[in-house]
């Protein structure tokens, strides 16, 4: 396959991905609203459960939970005073991580600084970049 033919085959199925990433984020969408609506009415109807089709349709509650922002340091601290340290782990973004360890590299004359080295992976990806020629 020469260049061209790759590079058009590169833009068909990156425009087929965000074509099917919008359809998906649009069923998503659509399964939230009808799921809403059917437990709205298996409740009203005070129905726990049904079968349809040889599938089982039942109510099902999950509960969910989530630190108040500017209480999430006392949250993460009591849950390791009371024995539920395990739950708590701290987390850097890769993207993040990514974009400092580059400005460390450049700042370190293209070298990683020392006290970084061992302690991230590094390493560059060549990808193809595309936009609309003028």
């Amino acid at each position: 396959m020469e260049i061209f033919e790759l590079a058009e085959k590169l833009k068909s199925l990156r425009e087929r991905k965000k074509a099917l990433e919008e359809e998906a984020k649009n069923l998503s969408h659509e399964i939230e609203e009808t799921e809403a609506e059917l437990t709205s009415r298996m409740i009203e109807s005070e129905m726990q459960s049904f079968q349809k089709a040889g599938t089982l349709f039942y109510l099902n509650t999950k509960v969910f939970a989530s630190p108040i922002p500017e209480k999430k340091q006392q949250l993460f601290q009591a849950l390791k005073d009371n024995g539920y340290g395990d739950l708590v782990y701290e987390t850097v973004n890769s993207n993040s991580l990514s974009a400092f360890v580059k400005e460390q590299i450049e700042q370190n004359e293209d070298k990683l600084p020392e006290w970084l080295d061992g302690l991230v992976n590094v390493y560059d990806k060549v990808t193809i970049g595309m936009r609309k020629a003028k």
